[in-house]
C-alpha cells in the first residue's frame, strides 16, 4: 500500500532501447526541480524495448501540472521514440465493478476500498443479477442491475457504456461477472478491463472446472488475473498464484481455495494498476514492484 496523501507525478515509459534514456529522462526531472521517489527500469534485450516507471514529488517541481504532458512530450517523447503515460496521484482513478452472483472477490475489492488502502474511487457496480445489491448498500455504493440475455445483450451494453461514460469511468474489473464481453465494450475501454479466473483453462475449460479438477486427481490449483482482450481468456496476464493440494481435498475444498486464491490474485492486480505499475506491451505485461 502506498502513502496517498502526496502529490507526485508518474510517468510509464517504453520505446526502443538506447543508450541515454535514463539519464535524460531523470535529468528532465531534477533540473525541473523534481524530487524522484521511485525509479525501476527494465531492458528486453530480445525485443530491444526499454522499459521505465518514474514517480516524483510536484511540491516544488516548476512546470505547471497541465503543462508536464505537453513539455516531455516535446523534449523527450519525439525524440526516443516513446509510448508514455502520465499520471498525477491528485486525480483518483475511477474503478466500475462488475459482479454476477458470486460474492467473495467483490467484498474482498470493497474491503480495501472502505479501509482507504488504494487511492481510488468506486462510484457504482454493475451487474446482470439483483444478487448482490444488498453488498452495495452495505458500501453505500450505487448498484445498477441489467439484465442479459441474447437477445437483449447489444442494447444492454450500450445502456452499460452510456452509465460508465456519464460517471467518469476509468477502469473496469470484473469481479467473476459471468458473461462474456462483447468486442465492442472491449474497445471503448482497451487494457483497462481486469478479470480473474481459475487457472485451470484450458484445460478444464467449462461451468464446473473444480469439479474436472478433482475428478482429474490435481496436485495444484491456482488464479489469473489479466486483462481482457477480444481473445476470450488469453489477455495480457498481471498476476498469477497458486496452491497445493491432496487427495484428502473434497471438490468443496477445492473450491473454497480456489475462490480465496481469485480474491487475493485479483486485488493485487487491481492494485497496482491503481498505483500505475503495469506496462502491457505485445500481449505482455511489465509489472514494476
Amino acid at each position: 500500500m502506498e502513502n496517498t496523501n502526496k502529490d507526485t507525478a508518474v510517468l510509464l515509459l517504453h520505446c526502443p532501447d538506447r543508450q541515454g534514456i535514463l539519464a535524460s529522462v531523470t535529468d528532465f526531472i531534477n533540473v525541473n526541480k523534481g524530487n524522484i521517489i521511485y525509479l525501476d527500469q527494465y531492458v528486453d534485450a530480445i525485443q530491444k524495448a526499454f522499459f521505465m516507471r518514474v514517480e516524483w514529488e510536484l511540491e516544488n517541481f516548476q512546470i505547471p501540472k497541465e503543462k508536464i504532458k505537453e513539455y516531455f512530450d516535446t523534449l523527450m517523447a519525439k525524440k526516443y521514440s516513446m509510448d508514455f503515460q502520465l499520471y498525477l496521484h491528485a486525480q483518483k482513478p475511477r474503478m466500475a465493478i462488475f459482479v454476477s452472483k458470486q460474492s467473495h472477490c467483490l467484498y474482498d475489492l470493497l474491503a480495501h476500498y472502505e479501509a482507504g488502502d488504494w487511492n481510488v474511487e468506486i462510484p457504482l457496480i454493475i451487474s446482470n443479477h439483483p444478487d448482490m445489491e444488498h453488498v452495495a448498500k452495505k458500501f453505500n455504493i450505487p448498484y445498477y442491475c441489467f439484465p442479459i440475455t441474447k437477445e437483449t445483450k447489444e442494447e444492454q451494453e450500450v445502456k452499460e457504456l452510456a452509465l460508465l461514460k456519464e460517471n467518469n469511468i476509468s477502469f473496469l474489473v470484473l469481479a467473476r461477472y459471468m458473461q462474456v464481453i462483447s468486442p465492442d465494450f472491449i474497445r471503448a475501454y482497451p487494457e483497462k478491463i481486469i478479470n480473474i479466473h481459475h487457472s485451470f483453462l484450458p484445460a478444464f475449460v467449462g461451468a464446473r472446472p473444480y469439479h474436472a479438477a478433482y475428478e482429474r486427481g490435481v496436485k495444484i490449483i491456482g488464479a489469473t488475473s489479466h486483462y481482457i482482450t477480444e481473445e476470450l481468456d488469453a489477455g495480457p496476464i498481471i498476476k498469477q498464484d497458486v496452491t497445493r493440494i491432496s487427495h484428502k481435498d473434497t471438490v468443496e475444498n477445492l473450491m473454497r481455495k480456489g475462490q480465496d486464491l481469485e480474491k487475493i490474485v485479483l486485488s493485487r492486480a487491481v492494485e497496482k494498476h491503481i498505483e500505475h505499475k503495469i506496462l502491457v506491451y505485445k500481449n505482455k505485461t511489465i509489472v514494476f514492484g
